[in-house]
């Protein structure tokens, strides 16, 4: 079981957000340009839609850049510390969060990821992902992810 508390410190993934640049900026140019076509068709319903999804698109990309890859929104994450009675993440703004309450871990299938959901001493929810490329030194994403297991 913990014995203490370990902390991990995170850094910016560049590898990821290459890739990520790579996924959203195609497919918001791709959405939004047969939007652009389809504007000037008598039916401009198929225009909305691709309109919206590509706005959708843009807004997610940027948001998943910007705070989990590059850490820049003072909202991201900067250390993740695992104890066995509650989670702390430090984020940019400086401010400290306990998950002390209903904190759930998910893990996805390729292991290159992980997220974490709980209340904190107010009750506020909180939702974080982490990404393995996050993780500075080498075994620390598994062994917070292993840590991370009792919250399944």
């Amino acid at each position: 079981m913990l014995q203490q508390e370990a902390r991990y410190p995170l850094a910016q993934d560049k590898k990821g957000m290459a890739w990520d640049l790579l996924l959203y900026v195609p497919t918001v140019v791709f959405l939004l340009s047969i939007a652009m076509k389809l504007w000037y068709t008598a039916d401009k319903n198929w225009s909305y839609l691709l309109m919206f999804l590509g706005s959708f698109f843009f807004f997610v990309g940027a948001n998943r850049i910007l705070k989990t890859r590059l850490m820049i929104l003072p909202s991201a994450p900067v250390a993740l510390a695992v104890d066995k009675q509650r989670v702390r993440v430090e984020l940019r703004s400086g401010d400290i969060v306990d998950l002390v309450k209903d904190l759930r871990f998910f893990a996805d299938f390729s292991g290159k990821s992980m997220a974490l959901t709980g209340m904190d001493l107010s009750g506020q929810k909180h939702q974080y992902v982490f990404h393995r490329g996050q993780f500075s030194v080498g075994g620390s994403f598994d062994d917070a992810k292993s840590r991370l297991q009792i919250y399944r």
